[in-house]
């Protein structure tokens, strides 16, 4: 899949394909964010929207550390570095008496990777109409084109293709977009330490595991953030599966599907 960018993961990282990625990565997570803020809000706690986060605006969520330095260090490196935003403010003890109450924060939690999964849906039904318009005629090189804006740098699709800069531009971006959020929803939904899975794991663990779950995830956290910084293939290699299933079970066969390939 996607031959013709293969050399494109050994090339420099410029500086258009850095804007156009770190545009997705804020944009995702700040749907990711403001989707937690706005099912505690559906749910009746409204500590996140009185401090301003139920917003698509980054800076109410901007994480210097998570949202800045290490997704650049990622896109200028050539690593796949995940990231993060400012985490979202729940208060477990205000939702609704509907659910119990870490039911209600599971469900709160799940809306974050549900968004992201939801965008790349969206994303990539916007890519694949964009590049029939593009390409009325050649369903081959509009599945290549997919997957390039997916992954390849910019600089290198518009020598390869010679379209416009801002044809190739408003590709990569819906490509990184689609890429980006999948990445985050499969990232969020591990079930360690801070992330989604570990609350929404939580809200379903039989209550005799609860102590034991809830003691260990600090240590867990030490450990998640040494291998961001020491080991990231340690992380990879944990992701790589799930994205193996997610590109084979969901992005190949719907891009099939939606560009006639």
């Amino acid at each position: 899949m996607g031959g013709l960018w293969e050399s494109a993961l050994f090339e420099n990282i410029h500086i258009a394909t850095i804007l156009i990625s770190f545009v997705a990565v804020l944009f995702a997570l700040s749907v990711h964010e403001a989707a937690h803020a706005t099912a505690a809000y559906l749910l009746e706690d409204d500590t996140a929207a009185r401090m301003g986060r139920m917003t698509l605006n980054p800076l109410a969520h901007i994480d210097i550390l998570g949202t800045v330095i290490l997704p650049l260090l990622g896109m200028i490196t050539g690593a796949r570095v995940l990231g993060w935003a400012k985490p979202v403010p729940v208060n477990p003890g205000r939702l609704t008496r509907k659910y119990t109450a870490r039911v209600g924060y599971a469900m709160v939690a799940a809306a974050g990777p549900a968004s992201n999964l939801l965008q790349s849906l969206v994303f990539m039904i916007i890519l694949t109409v964009f590049l029939r318009v593009l390409i009325p005629g050649d369903s081959t090189l509009r599945l290549d084109l997919f997957y390039g804006a997916m992954h390849a740098p910019v600089e290198r699709i518009i020598t390869v293709t010679g379209y416009s800069t801002g044809t190739v531009m408003a590709m990569a971006l819906l490509g990184r977009l689609v890429a980006i959020n999948i990445g985050l929803a499969i990232f969020n939904l591990l079930p360690f330490g801070p992330l989604d899975g570990a609350g929404i794991l939580r809200g379903f663990l039989p209550y005799d595991w609860l102590q034991t779950f809830d003691r260990i995830q600090p240590t867990i956290t030490i450990v998640l953030l040494a291998c961001f910084f020491l080991a990231p293939i340690v992380i990879m290699t944990i992701l790589s599966p799930f994205y193996f299933v997610a590109e084979n079970l969901y992005v190949n066969p719907l891009a099939r599907l939606l560009l006639g390939a």
